[in-house]
């Protein structure tokens, strides 16, 4: 269930606030080799299941890059933002790669607000996303998301 926020007022008051988890997602073969396609890293790692299953993981694992870049995917499905003028994504602080993330994993976003603040007419938003693998005790990444939203004149 996501989270509407309607104003730069309602977002500010939003410091702290867990927003929860996404639906489970399964990394694919395909998806994996999708980004390999689009990155051009075609570590056998992640590419060759044959070759990875002797691996030091036991079969192919995601990009950690791939599992980072899911927090783009899972952000819109924990946080809504209405009356909006612009939104951007302005960059992110502290990134990490806990635990790989192997294919046919199913993984999940969780999402807490760690910072809010006016700068100007816009709200920087510090989100804290969780990429949660499914039965394992460490995520496969957490990334603090750095975002800027302006909200049009009357929400504010």
């Amino acid at each position: 269930m996501s989270h509407v926020f309607s104003s730069a007022r309602a977002l500010l008051a939003a410091e702290g606030l867990d927003l929860g988890h996404t639906e489970w997602l399964t990394i694919s073969q395909q998806r994996i080799d999708l980004f390999a396609e689009a990155t051009g890293d075609h570590q056998w790692i992640h590419v060759d299941p044959v070759r990875a299953a002797n691996g030091p993981f036991g079969a192919c694992v995601a990009h950690g890059y791939l599992t980072q870049s899911l927090a783009n995917l899972f952000m819109p499905q924990l946080m809504t933002l209405e009356n909006m003028a612009m939104g951007v994504n302005y960059g992110s602080d502290r990134v990490r790669f806990p635990a790989p993330v192997r294919v046919d994993s199913r993984v999940r976003g969780s999402g807490l607000i760690i910072r809010a603040e006016a700068l100007g007419d816009t709200v920087q938003v510090v989100v804290r996303i969780t990429v949660e693998v499914e039965g394992q005790a460490r995520p496969g990444c957490v990334i603090d998301t750095i975002s800027r939203y302006t909200f049009h004149p009357l929400c504010k």
